[in-house]
């Protein structure tokens, strides 16, 4: 009888049970780069989100970006062993930048308070065990409305990225012309015609199965916008000026503009205290409500997305009351916590687990060596941000209307038949794009919600928690406006 030597496991082998869990080196290799394209539009939709705002480059904000990443997810694979991805979450990115700084005035450095605050609140949280509660306080109407509120907000955005909608005196907004005989050139219709195109491209990639859709349609896209900018007159006139390949530029910039800031510059609201009509009061009743509104979205997204892709790679487990459940799912919790505390000293909005984690799953990965193996594709993009930084607004654009897309699908799970269900619903929708602010959406849809049942003679449905987070989004309307 032949001895066969069996072969020893290898130490990633052991440390993840790769073998144990039905998985192999080489298939959570292929499932990590897989996660890895699918979400690496982050790294340009973030950066060109936050380079809005003063005093943040798109290379610093790209820096933070893929720095961010590479510790969520290190931190969710080596904590919890689950093959998903963390990134500044969209959604939350959009929330920081266009409600928190734009629309409330609160500067960078004092918007990234309330993602750390968001962060450890969420540690709390978890570890003591009352996120369930805050969570089941929250009316399912609500919960089902909330993310696709925020997919019309980010399509928004994107569209305004693009510049497909743009700013009308009469209307508010209105769509670009693409008349080619009256008031436009083809150098303003050129950039338009790639938005559209990338539009079409990253849903036709989708629909056909391709992993990274999103990324190869932005990538696409950027092709076909340098490629039709030789048919317009001075379009690369400057380019050498503006592009050169130093990858050690964009960290400059990161330490100088995004890290640290949180605590250097966070706690100083003089800014928003000197603006007409403001108070302590008033910036202490907002300062909670939009905390507050952080840690919902924070909570729902996360949550959601956890269950999302395990249940779509069949690694839910049976709890105690026997219903199916994450694995590790407090430790999942914890991490996205850490690593939203972590994003937030280095400079970005909240780190989440990213439904694009999916895309690994469906492609066999079953443990956190999936996860390091996307962390590491992560920190070999760092040093590409001069290239990155070539991607068009028209590209990236169209990737944030294809996000807001996927995020609709939550409207499935709403009664439209019931008005006590829809009113609330379509409140929470419709505020979030019509007033450029998501914790409105979220107090519009609760506020309407109680009212309703009160007077509908079913207040006894209605939660304690329920009771007390509406009565603080109404006192930020009463107190701050």
């Amino acid at each position: 009888m032949e001895n066969i030597e069996q072969k020893k496991p290898s130490f990633f082998d052991r440390k993840f049970r790769i073998t144990e869990k039905g998985s192999s080196i080489k298939t959570e290799i292929v499932a990590g780069l897989t996660t890895f394209l699918a979400m690496a539009y982050i790294l340009v939709v973030n950066s060109g989100m936050f380079s809005a705002l003063d005093g943040v480059s798109f290379d610093a904000m790209y820096v933070t970006t893929a720095l961010s990443a590479v510790i969520g997810t290190v931190l969710i694979g080596l904590m919890a062993n689950l093959p998903l991805a963390q990134a500044p979450g969209m959604g939350l990115n959009a929330f920081f930048v266009y409600t928190v700084c734009f629309t409330l005035g609160f500067t960078y450095a004092n918007a990234l308070i309330f993602v750390l605050l968001d962060g450890l609140i969420f540690v709390i949280l978890t570890v003591t065990g009352l996120r369930k509660i805050i969570f089941e306080a929250i009316p399912p109407v609500v919960k089902a409305a909330i993310p696709a509120g925020i997919g019309l907000f980010i399509a928004f955005l994107g569209l305004q990225d693009a510049k497909l909608v743009i700013p009308n005196g009469s209307t508010g907004v209105t769509l670009a012309s693409f008349n080619l005989f009256n008031n436009a050139s083809w150098a303003d219709v050129m950039p338009l015609i790639v938005a559209v195109i990338s539009i079409l491209l990253i849903a036709v990639l989708s629909n056909r199965k391709v992993k990274g859709s999103i990324l190869w349609g932005i990538l696409g896209g950027t092709v076909l916008y340098y490629l039709l900018g030789l048919t317009v007159p001075g379009f690369y006139d400057n380019f050498g000026e503006t592009f050169s390949f130093n990858p050690l530029k964009p960290f400059v910039a990161f330490g100088n503009e995004t890290v640290g800031k949180v605590f250097t510059q966070g706690f100083d609201f003089s800014a928003y205290l000197a603006k007409d009509g403001t108070s302590v009061g008033g910036l202490v009743i907002l300062f909670i409500t939009t905390a507050l509104a952080f840690c919902m979205v924070d909570m729902f997204d996360t949550m959601g997305t956890l269950y999302g892709a395990c249940r779509g790679g069949n690694l839910l487990v049976k709890g105690e009351n026997g219903e199916l459940e994450v694995p590790n799912m407090n430790k999942a919790m914890l991490a996205d916590a850490i690593a939203t505390c972590t994003g937030a000293v280095l400079g970005t909005s909240t780190v989440t687990t990213f439904v694009e984690s999916s895309a690994g799953v469906a492609a066999g990965g079953k443990t956190g060596f999936t996860s390091l193996v996307t962390a590491a594709a992560f920190l070999v993009a760092l040093f590409f941000a001069p290239l990155a930084k070539l991607i068009p607004c028209y590209a990236y654009g169209a990737a944030l209307v294809y996000v807001g897309v996927l995020m609709m699908g939550s409207v499935k799970d709403i009664d439209w038949s019931d008005v006590s269900v829809s009113v609330p619903a379509f409140l929470t929708m419709a505020m979030m794009p019509f007033t450029y602010n998501i914790s409105y959406g979220i107090a519009f849809g609760l506020i309407s919600y109680l009212v309703i049942k009160l007077f509908s003679g079913k207040v006894k449905e209605i939660k304690i928690g329920t009771w007390i987070i509406t009565i603080l989004f109404l006192a930020m309307f009463f107190l701050t406006h």
